[in-house]
């Protein structure tokens, strides 16, 4: 079923996509080579035909992790963006790349030979927002300073005088 198009892409706005379908199989792998790809105790991830998925702005550099698979990512900031089995016929994606993640909700958990023992703990951790949680002086030069691209389209990135 055909959609009004789902953006993402990468921190630094180098690398934009759409999604021309709902994603499928939303998930979380805790497989080790996908917690080393993302950085992360897990990837979450989800995915669509290849002819619904379209880069809009740059390139999306590759890294072949094993002859079957290959992960995408930007070149400039490094953001995880795709995984694909090369002998399937869709493309998953890096859910956090979503502009709205949130609309994109995990069913399923793969690799769980790998999870972490204590991942059922996390949501018991005592928590607080960035702002309660970070010196007020950072906030303010991270927020003075920053190049993270916004969570929607833009017709350029950066903007005139920041890179």
């Amino acid at each position: 079923m055909k959609s009004e198009p789902i953006t993402g892409g990468c921190q630094c706005g180098a690398v934009r996509y759409a999604l021309h379908r709902e994603p499928h199989n939303p998930h979380i792998c805790h497989c080790r080579m996908c917690q080393k790809a993302f950085g992360s105790y897990f990837a979450p991830l989800a995915g669509v035909p290849l002819e619904d998925f379209e880069v809009t702005r740059g390139t999306i550099a590759i890294f072949r992790s094993s002859d079957p698979v290959e992960r995408g990512f930007c070149r400039d900031c490094g953001t995880p963006l795709t995984y694909r089995n090369l002998k399937a016929g869709h493309i998953s994606i890096a859910l956090g790349s979503l502009d709205h993640p949130e609309r994109v909700k995990p069913a399923n958990q793969y690799g769980t030979e790998a999870r972490m023992p204590w991942f059922a703990e996390l949501a018991g951790l005592p928590g607080a927002t960035t702002e309660d949680g970070s010196a007020p002086e950072l906030l303010a030069d991270i927020r003075r300073s920053s190049r993270q691209h916004p969570d929607h389209d833009t017709d350029r990135w950066p903007p005139e005088g920041v890179r």
